[in-house]
């Protein structure tokens, strides 16, 4: 397992590098820089600006450029922002990157308390009302848009009823201790339910098939035969191999929900990685967009990395040697 882990962590690098590339390249296939499309004093003369790209090295070749930040990510120095007053990237990562790790938990945690018990109970009562009504809902997530679901819900459950914040992530700095972590519990489930919406859908529908197939296997059937009651068929054998591809889907979710935050984070005013993300983006920060980009990267290698591991505890047969 532990040289598995090692040859895991040493394919990452290529994978980086290449994804570091391919990303760093679409940002500069971009028209302009950070100067332009700005509206800029006239009455600065322009040659300061070009003494600015000179000093950030926006003149020089892409690749003289792209070489040049690497070697500052190797030594772990992501550079500083262009347009965020010169602040250190990792300053800036530092102090959102919080704020969507903990509205990622709580989009999985609403996740698995809905989509797997429904998922079951689809799977042991098959056509029954609930399993119809549950896969209009799975297509319903599947197809309504993020963006518009969060608009909804911010219609109907702060605006009319007043249940939930629309924005931020606290009401007032003054709060600390439970009084802030319940506020901010009560900030994020508008974007919690949002952001799990797709992910609700897609784990129910993956969970109701396999406890279907594994419902129907004969080792099952044995089992039943044997005496053994419903509930130990179902939580001692059914649900422990039909958790593999959930596993499989929580891999890809640890990176995803990250990515996905940034549509719902725009929407619900979220000061997370998602708003940075965009801003950085629209302002042409490179050195930014560069650093958040390697870190979703990171997080979806990192995912799958783990689901890998949970394998080998869920199901026993699977080795890596």
């Amino acid at each position: 397992m532990y040289q598995y882990i090692i040859r895991r962590i040493l394919v990452f690098i290529p994978m980086l590098l290449a994804l570091s590339i391919i990303v760093f390249g679409l940002a500069k296939a971009a028209p302009g820089d950070p100067f332009t499309g700005k509206i800029l004093d006239p009455n600065i003369n322009p040659e300061v600006y070009e003494q600015q790209r000179e000093a950030l090295g926006l003149n020089k070749p892409v690749p003289i450029q792209y070489l040049n930040w690497a070697k500052e990510v190797a030594q772990g120095n992501f550079g500083e922002s262009i347009t965020f007053n010169g602040r250190s990237v990792q300053s800036l990562i530092k102090e959102r990157i919080l704020n969507t790790v903990y509205l990622g938990i709580v989009a999985l945690g609403i996740t698995l308390v809905v989509a797997i018990p429904i998922g079951i109970y689809s799977a042991r009562k098959p056509y029954s009302l609930l399993d119809y009504g549950a896969t209009t809902f799975g297509f319903a997530g599947l197809a309504i848009p993020n963006f518009f679901f969060g608009l909804v819900v911010i219609y109907l459950l702060s605006i009319k009823m007043g249940w939930f914040p629309a924005q931020g992530t606290l009401t007032s700095n003054d709060l600390s201790g439970f009084a802030e972590f319940k506020d901010r519990l009560h900030h994020m489930v508008l974007p919690g339910l949002t952001l799990g919406l797709a992910s609700t859908a897609s784990y129910m529908r993956y969970m109701r098939s396999e406890v279907l197939d594994v419902l129907g296997s004969d080792y099952i059937r044995t089992a039943k035969a044997k005496g053994m009651s419903d509930r130990n068929v179902l939580y001692k054998h059914t649900l422990r191999n039909a958790m593999i591809p959930i596993i499989t889907l929580m891999g890809f979710e640890f990176g995803a929900i990250l990515s996905g935050a940034i549509i719902t984070e725009q929407v619900f005013n979220f000061p997370g990685l998602g708003t940075l993300f965009i801003n950085a983006i629209t302002n042409r920060d490179y050195p930014v967009v560069m650093a958040i980009a390697l870190l979703l990267g990171v997080a979806i290698l990192v995912g799958n990395l783990i689901a890998d591991i949970f394998y080998s505890i869920v199901d026993p047969r699977i080795r890596y040697d």
